[in-house]
């Protein structure tokens, strides 16, 4: 049996969260036990619990922009102090023989896996480019406190490399992996198109993600504005904003309103029931504005059957194949967006033929038994 002291950024249900919990319930419990700690109480807690598995409430030490004051620092080496006695105690009781940080955002493992001479595993999830001292710190720490590196693309993998050429010899990619929905419950969808206000015949195209800077709201937004308000498209956003940055959203809200399109978008925050949110997609899309280090959106949608349109960047590049499961388009730019949603808007029979054939791309190369294999195997040999 391997002991594993997994920390985490978060307690929500988004992408390095569902992955987390994907992988923790799918590991062989006679291989693996597993403590989770996490930095407040919420949805991914509790459905870790539900499956056994023992999550403690701690502070994971997180690097963010303002940390860099007196008062921060003070309370970041303050909560060192907690953080490691709480392990020391989870220590002492486990015996923990690895230590598995999941995502950049946490240092929490970094720092105790040195200091009890433990072998860290560290899974990245982002691609890091700003602020340029953080972008330039974390590669630095990964080749001096990391065992191995897990990325979850070869965008990820690459971005890391190209600052560290050296890091490539701890670097592993192992790609996430999703399994279909349980095709019995869309038989029992709870969200309907007229609960949203829309009609059988509008064409809807939904964007799945937190409310932020980088997610392309806005640059869907603008281009649907300029180009579609007149037309049958609408368009569903699924997703709240980071605590803290509820701005995004009242960024947001406030275009609709000025640009008259209130009838022709809808907001509702996020939810967990997104086969409803998928059977009512016509076009899924992932703007994002910034290299996304996978996509997870991508491939939740690919799995629904549903074509794709993504930004040409990052991790969505090995996602998505131009021309044949979706759309691929230059970030932030308006003009080829609107060629790309016209496109499939006018061509039901390639919505469904790209839909087809990224069901087939996602079973094949994305499986959830592909990417558990992968980390069961670096847990084995770590």
């Amino acid at each position: 049996m391997k002991n594993i002291l997994v920390i985490h950024q978060s307690a929500e249900l988004y992408g390095s969260d569902k992955t987390l919990l994907l992988l923790l319930t799918a590991l062989d419990k006679t291989k693996f036990s597993s403590v989770v700690v996490l930095p407040f109480s919420g949805p991914l807690k509790a459905e870790l619990e539900k499956e056994g598995i023992k999550v403690v409430v701690a502070p994971v030490l997180k690097l963010y922009r303002k940390i860099f004051t007196p008062k921060n620092m003070l309370q970041f080496f303050r909560e060192i102090k907690t953080s490691i006695k709480e392990l020391d105690t989870l220590h002492k009781e486990h015996k923990f023989d690895l230590v598995y940080s999941n995502t950049l955002a946490v240092l929490l493992g970094m720092i105790y896996a040195h200091k009890r001479k433990i072998k860290h595993i560290w899974h990245v999830h982002e691609i890091i480019v700003h602020p340029k001292p953080i972008a330039a710190i974390f590669p630095r720490l990964l080749k001096k406190f990391s065992d191995v590196v897990v990325c979850n693309s070869e965008a990820t993998k690459n971005n890391l490399i190209t600052r560290i050429p050296s890091l490539e010899n701890k670097c592993v990619v192992v790609h996430n992996g999703l399994a279909p929905a349980d095709n019995k419950i869309n038989n029992e969808i709870k969200l309907k198109r007229t609960d949203l206000g829309f009609t059988e015949s509008d064409i809807i195209i939904t964007l799945v993600g937190r409310i932020s800077r980088l997610k392309g709201h806005k640059w869907l937004l603008n281009t649907y504005a300029q180009y579609f308000s007149k037309s049958p498209l609408k368009i569903l956003f699924v997703g709240s904003p980071v605590p803290g940055q509820e701005y995004y959203l009242g960024d947001v809200e406030q275009f609709i309103a000025d640009n008259g399109i209130t009838d022709k978008v809808k907001i509702i925050a996020f939810t967990r029931d997104l086969e409803s949110i998928w059977a009512l997609t016509d076009i899924a899309i992932v703007p994002s504005t910034e290299a996304e280090s996978f996509g997870l959106v991508a491939l939740e949608a690919m799995l629904a059957k549903k074509p794709v349109i993504a930004s040409d960047a990052g991790g969505l590049k090995e996602i998505v194949v131009n021309d044949a499961t979706g759309i691929l388009v230059e970030a932030s730019n308006e003009k080829k967006l609107a060629d790309a949603i016209l496109q499939l808007m006018e061509n039901e029979e390639m919505r469904t033929q790209f839909g087809e054939k990224g069901y087939e791309r996602a079973i094949v190369e994305f499986s959830l038994d592909k990417y558990i294999e992968g980390m069961s195997l670096l847990f084995t040999e770590n």
